[in-house]
């Protein structure tokens, strides 16, 4: 059995957000580990280039969509069913972050942010459902993963509250939907990064990485290997009795922490 834990070969997955930074360490993870990916971004030639990328890996796909938007979320969602009538693996992570002062955080920065991190997944969970129950048996789970953040379980020191706020609203979706779902061999859990190299992150890092990763219990930044292994293991065999869960994938940061 424990041969085939991590073993995706045969199954269709679906990575929004996956033509670069966290989504594209899913992406590649899923692809090495046998499975379809269809990527999406709303950039054109930027799917383009991730699908050359990807390429290397396995049989990977790029559509772009605007996932901000209803319309989009339906358009995708009849694309990837257009190439298989099942969806074993949703992965929710296309994001977006805002990071203003409490004074002047503007009105856009509230529904900017949360129509992408919060409305985006649910509207593609309402949509992929047939395919996700036609993929998904009592032993063999479909599965849905959530990217959320650890701003969402401690309180970071940057001014991101839409952002924050999102993430801690994914992550409570994320328990109600493996509630409903898990009688209908669903799964649904989230992934909480710290900090990887992004470029949602890229400005950060430039400037406060190195203090970042020493106050880190496990002294480091995320890596590509450490958010592709947690994907393909709540993708695979491994992860098929997790459901309702929210897993920090930050050396340690967030629930270690001795304050804000």
């Amino acid at each position: 059995m424990a041969d085939n834990l991590f073993d995706l070969s045969g199954k269709h997955a679906l990575v929004t957000g996956g033509t670069k930074g966290i989504g594209m360490m899913i992406a590649r993870g899923l692809l090495q580990a046998g499975a379809r990916v269809v990527v999406s971004s709303r950039n054109t030639d930027t799917c383009a280039e991730a699908q050359r990328q990807l390429s290397e890996f396995g049989d990977v796909q790029a559509i772009p969509a605007d996932l901000s938007r209803y319309e989009e979320c339906r358009r995708l969602a009849d694309l990837v069913e257009a190439g298989s009538e099942r969806l074993d693996i949703l992965v929710n992570n296309a994001g977006a972050m805002w990071r203003e002062p409490l004074e002047t955080f503007p009105n856009e920065a509230w529904d900017t942010v949360i129509d992408l991190n919060l409305k985006s997944p649910f509207w593609l969970v309402q949509a992929l459902l047939p395919a996700l129950r036609r993929a998904g048996t009592a032993d063999d789970p479909a599965r849905i993963v959530n990217i959320g953040s650890i701003a969402a379980i401690h309180v970071a020191e940057s001014p991101n509250y839409s952002y924050a706020s999102s993430k801690a609203g994914l992550h409570q979706l994320t328990r109600v939907l493996a509630r409903e779902l898990g009688p209908q061999h669903v799964t649904v859990n989230a992934v909480a990064p710290g900090p990887f190299p992004s470029q949602m992150m890229a400005s950060t890092l430039e400037a406060v990485g190195d203090t970042i990763a020493a106050k880190a219990p496990l002294r480091r930044l995320g890596r590509d290997d450490d958010m592709a292994g947690i994907a393909v293991f709540l993708a695979g065999r491994a992860g098929s009795y997790l459901t309702g869960t929210v897993i920090p994938v930050d050396g340690g940061i967030a629930t270690t922490a001795s304050g804000t």
